[in-house]
């Protein structure tokens, strides 16, 4: 199974077919405590960065609905702040990328391009939902897109849209990733999020080749 396939099947159709329960928008409010059991707690760092992945659909019906989007966050930039863009990966998924210095407003600019997908009947094309962060005590800076990067251990919380839940992606190099630092934001915030039960489910979010964060 190619990254692609897995990824329809880890976040797609198999988990659709397998999801507990309805995914719900809201969910996404769960970051608005999450964020600051992070920091105060686990020693990581927002990255005033998140990112929306959907597949797309060949038809002008959903790009009216990817432009509403794009139009909603644009109407809601001067009242939050919140800078965006629309990408497409070497995956051939699309990501809504949301920068924002404040995380409430992140999840709430994160909410509203959620919720305006399904009032387009487009749920379905969601995939996750992603939040990043960087471990306290390397060096953030911005790049000259904007964006925050980190020399510090990266960690991310992943929302599983067919599932329904949250699950941690800790990346290292070499494309490893460490399990004892998931298990541990697991057990951290195991009550604030709705956490993924069922490991299988724990899908990394690899970066492009050359990419630092899964939308690049």
């Amino acid at each position: 199974m190619g990254l692609l396939d897995g990824l329809r099947a880890i976040l797609g159709s198999r988990a659709e077919t397998d999801a507990g329960r309805d995914a719900d928008p809201d969910d996404l409010f769960g970051m608005s405590t999450a964020y600051l059991t992070m920091e105060a707690d686990l020693g990581y760092e927002s990255l005033d960065v998140g990112a929306l992945c959907f597949s797309g659909v060949d038809s002008s019906d959903f790009r009216e609905a990817v432009d509403e989007v794009e139009a909603i966050l644009e109407a809601g930039r001067e009242e939050t702040g919140t800078e965006f863009s629309v990408t497409s990966d070497d995956h051939g998924y699309h990501w809504v990328v949301l920068a924002d210095d404040d995380p409430e407003d992140l999840i709430t600019s994160m909410h509203f391009a959620t919720d305006t997908f399904i009032e387009h009947g487009y749920g379905s094309r969601l995939l996750a939902a992603v939040f990043a962060y960087a471990k306290r005590g390397g060096a953030l800076s911005t790049r000259d897109d904007g964006e925050s990067t980190s020399t510090g251990e990266s960690a991310y919380w992943i929302y599983s849209f067919r599932r329904g839940a949250f699950y941690p992606f800790v990346p290292k190099s070499g494309r490893e990733r460490d399990s004892s630092a998931e298990f541990t934001l697991e057990s951290a915030l195991d009550g604030e999020l709705e956490i993924e039960r069922e490991k299988e489910y724990w899908y990394p979010l690899w970066p492009s080749e050359g990419g630092t964060h899964p939308w690049e």
